[in-house]
């Protein structure tokens, strides 16, 4: 029997730490090879750091938003066998902003230490099997105090709305089980004395700000505290564009992708940008310096499961409208599924932000900092447009964009957005080559 050290592997040249977000085991769990443990994330990429040896952990190290450098030991786990590596444990440096780093409590003297085999997988307990008199449902946990529960009891207690900490613990070190979980049930069931009714709900939840989600927090609050906001709201006609879509798509040849809004939206900013490249900048506001960029690279705001994140279509202005719709696919999918790599979620120079058909009529967006502009696209629908004579149905979208006052005067934000509205409303000035 020996014991492996896992430490926080280098995962990227020139990263010297990484942030703890996501713990896939608990002391006592036990692993395979190759099974994922823990996840940490660098700028906005999360990296998955997996088992190389079989065992049981018996050491965890670090809490959820913990900063921790590169080589730290995070887990230890028991392995069989004469092939396990037995390496010396080394002192432990915590690198972290919490001094409680440990989230295993440690076992009273007055408890007996019982060395007994761990299923591999835990399975629930018939309903039957519990003894309720055998356990005393006792009175919450201390304020702070946090539960022991293994994962599956914990997904357990999340699906029937169940507050752990009200859950008394009858494992070691007041280890929750899912028989104690099925007893807390039952009494909560059993104590209405007739039938169910309207209970208040007194439970408040902590979600501790971590991950991505941090990181657009801090990039939120840089954004507004930095940049004056000025936002420009504009409707379009896109009754002729939509109609332009449709017939492109219906005839488009093998190979080539559907075609959105967003790529026609992309090369009418590419034309306007070229009238006003002052648009396509960043701001240096600490040096005092405006860079303007020939090449447009256009962020690309998408929702993923994990939270929002900006790939970048890069050289728009060097690509035809069936190479952006296939790029914006690309980095759409890759930012979903968590593949992006860290270039392609950098180096924008102006940003669109569109919500499809959850896009409102207006909205407020942020500005990506250090850029000075971003383009918001809303839902389009049809509503009634007066041509002069009459009222009649066309497809409208309202444009609402945000331009950094300092750098962007009011006039040349509007001047720039009414160039956009003359492009999409006229889309065949798309293609046209000046």
């Amino acid at each position: 029997m020996a014991e492996k050290l896992i430490k926080l592997p280098d995962v990227g040249e020139g990263v010297a730490e990484a942030e703890l977000v996501e713990w896939h085991v608990d002391v006592g769990d036990l692993v395979h090879e190759d099974m994922v443990l823990a996840a940490v994330m660098t700028g906005k990429a999360t990296v998955e750091i997996p088992s190389p040896v079989e065992g049981e952990v018996t050491f965890r190290h670090g809490e959820i938003g913990d900063i921790i450098a590169t080589g730290t030991v995070i887990l230890k786990i028991r392995t069989m066998g004469e092939g396990a590596d037995g390496e010396e444990e080394p002192e432990i440096e915590l690198p972290l902003s919490q001094p409680e780093a440990l989230s295993v409590e440690p076992q009273k003297q007055s408890d007996p230490v019982v060395e007994r085999p761990k299923p591999a997988l835990e399975t629930v307990p018939p309903r039957s099997a519990v003894q309720p008199s055998a356990r005393n449902v006792g009175a919450p946990r201390a304020e702070g105090e946090k539960p022991l529960a293994p994962p599956a009891v914990r997904l357990r207690a999340k699906d029937a709305g169940v507050d752990l900490r009200q859950v008394p613990g009858t494992g070691p070190a007041g280890r929750i089980t899912h028989e104690d979980l099925d007893l807390f049930l039952d009494s909560q069931g059993g104590g209405g004395g007739g039938a169910a009714g309207l209970q208040p709900n007194k439970a408040v939840q902590e979600v501790k700000v971590v991950g991505l989600r941090r990181r657009i927090a801090e990039k939120m609050a840089l954004s507004k505290s930095r940049i004056p906001h000025i936002t420009y709201v504009e409707e379009v006609d896109m009754t002729a564009l939509e109609e332009l879509r449709t017939r492109m798509n219906g005839t488009q040849k093998p190979g080539r992708p559907k075609l959105t809004i967003l790529p026609f939206l992309m090369r009418a900013m590419v034309k306007a940008i070229g009238e006003q490249p002052g648009i396509n900048a960043l701001y240096d506001d600490e040096a005092g310096i405006i860079r303007q960029y020939g090449g447009v690279h256009i962020g690309i705001a998408a929702q993923t499961p994990s939270g929002l994140v900006v790939p970048v279509v890069k050289h728009a202005e060097a690509r035809d409208i069936f190479d952006c719709a296939r790029e914006v696919a690309r980095l759409s999918d890759a930012a979903k599924n968590g593949t992006a790599l860290r270039e392609e979620l950098s180096g924008s120079t102006i940003t669109i932000s569109s919500l499809g058909a959850m896009g409102g009529i207006v909205s407020t967006p942020v500005i990506n900092h250090p850029e000075v502009a971003i383009i918001g696209v809303n839902k389009l629908a049809v509503r009634p447009h007066w041509d002069g004579a009459q009222f009649v149905p066309r497809k409208m979208m309202n444009l609402s964009s945000s331009f950094d006052h300092r750098v962007i005067d009011g006039w040349d934000a509007a001047t720039f957005v009414q160039r956009l509205k003359a492009l999409m409303e006229t889309p065949a000035l798309i293609f046209v080559e000046e």
